[in-house]
């Protein structure tokens, strides 16, 4: 008994959010349908005049599990909706560019620290964080409504637009809600490339690790963290 009453205490305290949440999304898709514009788009303008819920008050709990696990969820789900062929379909072309421009964009960071106060490390790690991830998350919210724009006045085609999109904003789901808002080619082109990024991560902490070996012998706690630091903060990416 006292395991079902703190079972059913956990769900009317997250109830009210999820509840609030699941509104926001049929709302956003109603809209969409209705109106021609991403559900994503009116998801986001929704989420904004309803910020006040998730700050204070019944929904905070809720809001904040859908804004996470959640979230994490359905990113995960539209993962599996994209077909080996469909990666294939990209060619290794696009590969090799997402790869050139990891590449490039933490050498940027290395050529920036050469020419101000800051270690060569510094500029390394910086570049790679970058490299992977993107700039900060409030930002990509910004990009995931402008670029799209941007975008359509450039006159991309689906594919140079996911690439696009998937080369430059940070979040997963961000850049899922940028590509899906241009079409389901455009979404699925930029969720790929973003994964592609992602993907480079663990070979560019292991470079980075041996790099920074020398100068962390001599010191036992040194020499591990730049690994499983890095391994233990993507455990934490998908909240991105």
């Amino acid at each position: 008994m006292p395991t079902w009453f703190a079972a059913k205490n956990h769900v009317d305290k997250l109830a009210p959010g999820v509840i609030c949440a699941s509104v926001v999304a049929i709302a956003a898709t109603f809209m969409s349908e209705h109106y021609g514009a991403s559900a994503m788009l009116f998801a986001l303008l929704l989420g904004m005049a309803l910020n006040f819920l998730g700050q204070e008050g019944k929904c905070v709990a809720g809001v904040q599990l859908a804004a996470s696990t959640v979230l994490r969820i359905g990113v995960a789900l539209l993962g599996l909706r994209i077909t080996f062929g469909e990666i294939s379909a990209l060619g290794p072309n696009t590969a090799l560019m997402v790869v050139a421009g990891v590449l490039l964009t933490i050498l940027s960071g290395w050529l920036f620290s050469r020419f101000s106060s800051a270690e060569k490390h510094f500029g390394l790690l910086t570049g790679g964080a970058v490299a992977n991830c993107g700039a900060s998350a409030a930002l990509s919210t910004i990009a995931m409504v402008v670029y799209p724009v941007i975008v359509g006045v450039t006159g991309f085609n689906p594919h140079r637009a996911g690439i696009f999109l998937g080369a430059t904003i940070h979040d997963v789901a961000q850049v899922a809600g940028a590509g899906y808002s241009m079409g389901k080619d455009a979404g699925n082109t930029a969720t790929i490339v973003k994964l592609l990024r992602v993907a480079m991560l663990l070979p560019v902490i292991l470079v980075l690790s041996l790099m920074f070996r020398e100068r962390a012998q001599g010191s036992a706690i040194a020499i591990r963290p730049p690994l499983l630091h890095g391994l233990r903060s993507r455990s934490a990416y998908w909240s991105h």
